[in-house]
């Protein structure tokens, strides 16, 4: 099993220590692109696939740990976009 299956797997299971780094990581191997709105944009970061709906996260901080809510939000977003059953 491959870094990319494992990290799936890690993410399916909604643990309390994913960290940005590594939803960027998920995001992007699903086809996702980093996207910053600039210089207003603070905190907030939107990763966008060309086909799909744009997933809006913010950074957390002053750790690295994404909040539950933003794993259920980006869990169901990648749900309602086919990619996890």
């Amino acid at each position: 099993m491959g870094k990319k299956e494992k990290l799936r797997e890690r993410f399916l299971r909604l643990p309390s220590d994913f960290t940005f780094d590594e939803m960027q990581s998920l995001l992007m191997s699903y086809g996702y692109e980093k996207s910053e709105k600039g210089k207003t944009s603070g905190s907030r970061v939107i990763f966008k696939n060309s086909d799909k709906r744009p997933i809006m996260l913010h950074k957390p901080h002053p750790g690295n740990i994404i909040k539950d809510y933003a794993m259920r939000q980006v869990y169901n977003d990648l749900k309602e976009a086919g990619f996890i059953a």
